[in-house]
Formats: structure tokens, sequence, C-alpha cells
């Protein structure tokens, strides 16, 4: 079944933009179209927003035309001042040639004017193009009166059209709930969630279409839960964002909780935070002011009971999560809550199924890859296709072999053989081979893991387990500073870990490294003295800390 990767982008060379916007500054720039902006770039939708004023008369510049051109849909907000500015009327008709020439989206907002007003070219439509018509009477120079005519003939023409389109109409209505209109309408014309960066799925067809099934079909009178569970690094987290990504839209709310065990167990989180980011992401709030957390769970179970949501809990280790984070009243009919575990057995623990109804509850297993996917995913991490690279076909065959189907080991290995010679093959597989196979996977899964990490150097290994123990999930720059002080040389040995997949950079700049290589560089220092923690050359465990300081141990080594 598995795997992770990400889709190159395959978007035109052409495309920039998914919406170019024209309006008319002096009505919109500082209210209406400051807080659509805002929540287009908030959607991830990449917006072209002008920032200058011009006046009237003055050509258009070919940055704009590059602009319009290059982006996959307009928005037109026809304030009443629009047609006063010859730039916004030169905009309109590129852009309405644009949606002729080529699948360009046009989606007009009629803000506080009639469309009739814009057709019939009444009111301050039909003042503007007046001035315009007496402007371009005046005109001395032959040449200019003659493009200034055509000019206006087709500004005429371009107003009719727009005003006959399908838009959002303003006037007499709450600007958030336009905007939220506008916002959803864009992301569906232009199929944004199939075109944002959705992971890649090597040999999970099946699941794929069993979930698809299951968000699908179903009573719109009732929610239920889905629970997909299996070993760490399986693929839950890879297959539920896939599925999250390519569905989200169709549902009023939606939410992605990841990593949920693994910031329980940060000192420095709770689950009230998730909580938080649970809550805003439904009520479309960005910050949320909440400090206890059973008020957050009912807050959250009121919101959850509003809207129809798509809701993924990743990485569910204890049921009482599941308590605190969407509680005990159930959710919105038609509803569909997608849970990822390491146990099949957790999520009917929770308090929602002991409810006098109880949400329907589907488990779907995740086992790992078939030999013939496991070596697909092996190849594309180390030659960039599904395909061996010529004279690698058996070496390939027996290192995919080796990691039993586990994708996150085949993806580490691969990684770690890019642009490598066969030699290296070589030596890869007599290390893997020499130690022999274990019964036991989770440790056989571990050996293929360790393989990148015991082709490090002796500094990067360090490294590594000083950050598998203290600093995943901290700030970068931060933990640079402290490692720094510690004598690493940071720069050098982070670039080599996150060229071996050992760890990742987030989008917010923090560290952070897959559960199972985060278990893996601590069981390696565990190793060092199973029995005598003042021996390890590390201690994370505060129970472990607190007991060498109060028994004053050191470590004599």
């Amino acid at each position: 079944m598995a795997i992770i990767t990400e889709l190159p982008e395959e978007q035109e060379a052409a495309i920039t933009y998914d919406v170019f916007l024209s309006f008319r500054g002096k009505d919109t720039r500082l209210g209406f179209m400051d807080h659509l902006y805002q929540a287009l770039v908030n959607e991830n939708i990449s917006t072209f927003l002008d920032e200058e004023e011009v006046e009237t008369g003055e050509e258009l510049k070919p940055e704009l035309a590059r602009a319009i051109k290059s982006s996959r849909a307009s928005i037109i907000v026809l304030s009443k001042n629009y047609a006063s500015s010859t730039w916004c009327l030169d905009e309109l008709v590129m852009i309405l040639e644009q949606r002729k020439v080529s699948n360009h989206v046009v989606l007009p907002i009629f803000y506080n004017v009639e469309p009739n007003h814009i057709r019939k070219q009444e009111n301050t439509f039909g003042e503007a193009l007046f001035l315009h018509k007496q402007r371009i009477k005046s005109e001395k120079d032959a040449e200019k009166k003659i493009e200034g005519a055509h000019k206006l003939e087709m500004w005429m023409k371009g107003l009719k059209e727009i005003a006959d389109l399908k838009g959002k109409e303003a006037s007499g209505r709450r600007e958030t709930v336009v905007i939220e209109e506008v916002v959803k309408e864009i992301n569906t014309r232009l199929e944004l969630h199939l075109k944002r960066r959705i992971p890649h799925i090597i040999g999970m067809g099946e699941s794929i279409y069993t979930i698809s099934s299951w968000l699908k079909r179903g009573s719109s009178e009732a929610a239920e839960i889905l629970t997909i569970w299996g070993l760490p690094g399986i693929g839950k987290t890879t297959l539920a964002k896939h599925m999250y990504m390519l569905h989200f839209h169709e549902f009023e709310r939606s939410s992605f909780v990841e990593a949920i065990g693994r910031i329980c167990a940060q000192q420095t989180c709770s689950l009230l935070d998730l909580q938080k980011q649970l809550l805003g992401d439904i009520l479309k709030k960005r910050n949320i002011e909440e400090h206890d957390a059973d008020w957050c769970t009912s807050k959250v179970e009121k919101a959850l009971s509003r809207k129809k949501t798509l809701l993924v809990l990743d990485d569910v280790d204890n049921f009482e999560q599941l308590d605190v984070l969407i509680g005990t009243k159930g959710f919105h009919p038609g509803s569909k809550i997608i849970v990822t575990t390491k146990d099949g057995s957790l999520t009917e623990k929770c308090s929602l199924f002991r409810m006098k109804f109880p949400p329907k509850h589907t488990k779907l297993p995740l086992l790992g890859l078939t030999n013939t996917t496991s070596m697909r995913l092996l190849c594309w991490h180390a030659f960039g296709n599904i395909d061996p690279q010529k004279g690698y076909e058996k070496k390939a065959l027996r290192v995919a072999k080796y990691c039993g189907g586990h994708p996150l080991a085949l993806k580490v290995l691969g990684s770690s053989l890019i642009n490598e010679g066969a030699s290296i093959w070589s030596d890869v597989l007599e290390m893997l081979e020499a130690k022999g196979y274990l019964t036991d996977v989770q440790e056989n899964i571990q050996k293929a893991l360790q393989i990148s990490f015991d082709s490090l150097s002796g500094d990067c290994k360090e490294l590594f387990k000083h950050i598998a123990c203290f600093f995943v999930g901290k700030e970068r720059e931060v933990t640079e500073t402290i490692l720094t002080e510690c004598g690493f040389q940071v720069s050098y040995g982070i670039t080599k870990l996150i060229d071996r997949c050992l760890l990742t950079i987030t989008y917010d700049n923090k560290f952070t490294m897959h559960q199972l290589l985060q278990d893996m560089g601590r069981d390696l220092v565990h190793k060092e003295s199973p029995d005598k923690p003042w021996k390890r050359s590390l201690v994370w465990k505060h129970e472990e800390t607190l007991n060498l300081l109060k028994n004053d141990k050191v470590n004599t080594t």
C-alpha cells in the first residue's frame, strides 16, 4: 500500500497567478478589496493585486497585461467609479478577451451597483462614458482620436458583456458573507484542491478508492468516523492528507490536526493548543482566546454541531485526546471524521461510543507495500522514476526486499542512495544483509532506517541524536544557536541530515522528523547503557534526569 513523496508542479510555464483582481482603488482599496485579498491569500490562492493608482488617460502597464495573461481567473469588482478609470476599462477588455482565447474564469462582483445600470450604461457608468467620449472628441491628434473612439466602443461592449455574466451582488449584504462565497467559488471553479501539492501515492490505489467511497456514501442525516491504523511510517498520515486535500472543499468546514500524539508529549504544548487550532479552523478565525480546556471542548462541540465538517485527527495515541478535542455531543449531519492511529482499538474507547446512539465506525488497516510497489517506491526516491536505472535492477530489488514493504524505510534508504554509484549500493547491501533478518518487524524497520544514520560522520551522528532527544518541534534559529555553543558544525550537519531525509524543516522554520526516526535516535542513546542512564551520552527523560540530580549521578564514562 503506500506513499510518500510530492507531485512535481505541472502547471503551464505561463501561469503565475490563480487570480487577478481588477478594481477601482478609490472605491474599494482600503476596505472590501483589502479583506478580499487577505481571504484569498489565507486560502493559499495566488493572487495579483496592483498597489498603484493611475490617472485617467494613462496606458495600461505592461506588467498588468502580463499578469492578466498569466492568471487562471479574474475577479472584477464593479463599483460606482469603476468606469471612470480608463485603466480599469482596459483591464476589463483584456480580461474578456482572455476569456475568449483560453479557459480564463471571470467572476464579476457588483459592489453597490446594479448590473442593469452597467448593461444600459446608466448612472455613474453612463456619466463616466460620457466624459470619456467628450475627452476623445476634444483630442487634437487625429490618430489618437481614432484610437480613442475604437477604445470607447470596446469599453461599452465590455461593460454590456460583463453585466450579463453570472456574478456576486454585494449590495445590502454583509461583506464577509460575499467574500466567503467568492473564495469558495474560485476554489471550486479552478479546482484548486487538485492543484495544490498533494502527496503522491504509490501503491495505495485500493485504500484511496475505499476512502473516496466512504466519503461519498452514507446518509446526510448522520456523521461517520473512519479509523486508519497501522505501524509507524506505514503511510497513515500521507494517505489521510491526500484524501483531505482532495475532498475538503466539499464540506462547509474542514480541519487537519496533525501529529497529535507527538505534540501532546511535548512539555511546552498541550491539547488546548490543538483545540484552539481546531476551533479556529471551524469558525474561520485566526486567533482563539481561550485558556480553559473544558470550555474550549464545549465550544468545539457547539461548532461541530453547526457545520458539515471534514475533520482529520492525525496520530492519536490516547482515546482521551479524542474526548478533549471533539467532545461527546456528536457532529452535524453529513460530517466525516478520520482518525489515524497506531492502535486500531483506540477510537471506540472514546466517550462518543458510549452514547445511546454512537456514530457509525469504519476501520481501515494499512499493511504495507507489495514487492512490486516497494520496488517502485524505492526507485522513485533513488532514481526519480518508478523503474531502476540500467545495471541497478538486482541491487534495487534486494534493497527493496530488505525493507519488508515499509514505506518510510524505503524512502529513507532510497533518498540516501541518490546519485550513488554501484559500489555504494553494494556496500549498503552488505551492511544490510550482514546483520541478517529479524522476526520483529519494527526492529527490522529500525535497522533499515539506521543505514542512513550509519553513513554519517561521527559529528553528524551526535547532532542527529541531540535533535532526536531534545529539539524536535523546536525553532530552528534557537536550536542552531544552542547546538553551535555545544561545539557542532551546525550548517554542515543539518544539511547532511536533511539530505538523508533524517530531518525536515517545517513551513514555520521548526525542526521535525518522523516519529520512527526520533524513536530510533533515542533508542541508540538508550542502548549505550540500558540500565545506567548516567553512563549515556544524553539523558532526555524528565524522570531520569530528576533522579540523576537527586542522587548526584554524573556520566563516569
